[in-house]
């Protein structure tokens, strides 16, 4: 604009009058055009990437007269892209990113040992077991928040019956088969939502439920009464519900044990089990994962499960054909967590720790939890030396973290 505006100032000298004329119109051209530049701007817009919407016409743009009110805003700042986690990872050390990638199992009953795990290893997710309340109460999370540079997780296992973490602070909630027995899936959604304000009141922010698992099991067997039911379709509806009001409380739901734990042999806290063939496992257990898009925002949770024509004895969470099989079959790009690698013998049994860890990792999950806790350290500094030899890729790393950092709105 400024170019065109000096242009006629560029000719030869002219006669006085010619010149003077030629100045008055200059001055009504920079006038008129002054009152034109916020539409003209906007119409036309700047450089724009490729398939991008043009952002809406800005009337802050133009000059505000004495009688206006104060402009708001504009809408092009307020509609400007949040960056992306490039700028964030760019700014971590290779050991920075290796921790976000694993939670750790800290011991709920003593608040100051996790803020010391925190601020000492910067770890991407801690979680909360067992029956201890006092990093629930007080605001004591708040704390552990302090410590981390990148807001950390604070996962528990809230699915009620048998397995709750607040019940002796916020009351009792009943089982999966009791809800789906009593409730409609809509009285589902609002209990869920109402568990959920009351975990993320405590600081809690990831829920590793529902449990998705579909079984007829009796009430007390491994998954039994933590099952919505043994039909695949009903249950679906059910876990459905249960994670969307997890997500109206703005707590992150995590659907387990991917591909299915209802009708394998055992229990992988005693060693490896195996699932039915996969065609049936498509037919049955898998039917809570299809499509997994309208559940939202969720997790999943891959279990220590061999499926005989899929990980050919290798458990899910170490094998790269399960992550496949629902990144590509069930299409789904959220933040992948393995189940327990540090205290469930179907792992444990095999290999130790830190190589459990780095094998989940090469083979796709997104984050490594183990409940245990310890051993952060030699974990990472395992997952150094891969990383650095190229065992474990660089762009393996990068794809979990930003799954990672997305999830926990950490890349604006």
């Amino acid at each position: 604009m400024d170019d065109e505006r000096n242009e006629p100032m560029n000719s030869g000298r002219p006669k006085t009058t010619k010149r003077w004329t030629t100045v008055i119109l200059g001055a009504a051209t920079v006038l008129l055009t002054s009152v034109q530049c916020g539409t003209a701007n906007d119409e036309a817009g700047s450089a724009q990437p490729a398939g991008t919407v043009p952002p809406p016409r800005s009337v802050a743009s133009a000059p505000p007269s004495s009688s206006s009110p104060s402009p708001s805003p504009s809408p092009r700042a307020e509609q400007a892209p949040v960056p992306g986690c490039e700028a964030v990872i760019a700014g971590m050390s290779p050991r920075q990113r290796l921790a976000q990638l694993v939670v750790v199992g800290v011991n709920a009953g003593d608040p100051q040992a996790a803020v010391k795990l925190v601020r000492d290893q910067q770890i991407g997710g801690i979680f909360l077991g067992g029956n201890e309340t006092a990093l629930l109460r007080n605001r004591a999370l708040d704390e552990v928040q302090r410590a981390a540079k990148v807001p950390v997780s604070v996962a528990i296992d809230e699915e009620g019956g048998r397995v709750q973490r607040i019940d002796a602070l916020d009351g009792d909630m009943p089982s999966a088969r009791k809800m789906a027995s009593t409730l409609t899936p809509a009285q589902v959604r609002a209990k869920a939502a109402e568990r959920g304000r009351q975990m993320l009141a405590r600081g809690v922010t990831v829920d590793y439920a529902p449990d998705a698992d579909i079984t007829d099991q009796p009430d007390r067997d491994i998954v039994g009464d933590r099952s919505f039911g043994a039909n695949p379709e009903v249950a679906r509806k059910y876990i459905l519900a249960f994670a969307q009001g997890l997500r109206d409380a703005g707590v992150q739901p995590v659907l387990k044990h991917f591909p299915g734990h209802g009708h394998a042999s055992g229990d992988s806290h005693k060693g490896l089990v195996r699932t039915p063939p996969l065609a049936s496992l498509r037919k049955v257990d898998l039917v809570p994962y299809r499509d997994i898009g309208e559940y939202g925002e969720v997790g999943v949770m891959v279990g220590h499960l061999d499926v005989p024509d899929l990980t050919g004895g290798t458990p899910s969470t170490l094998s790269a054909a399960a992550y496949r099989l629902l990144r590509k079959d069930y299409a789904f790009d959220g933040p992948v967590i393995t189940d327990d690698l540090g205290a469930m013998k179907a792992i444990t049994s095999q290999y130790p720790l830190q190589t459990a860890v780095l094998k989940a990792l090469q083979a796709g999950a997104d984050q490594a939890l183990w409940s245990s806790g310890g051993n952060v350290g030699t974990v990472l500094s395992t997952l150094e030396h891969a990383l650095a030899s190229g065992d474990l890729p660089a762009a393996r790393v990068d794809e979990a973290l930003t799954r990672v950092l997305t999830a926990k709105r950490a890349c604006g």
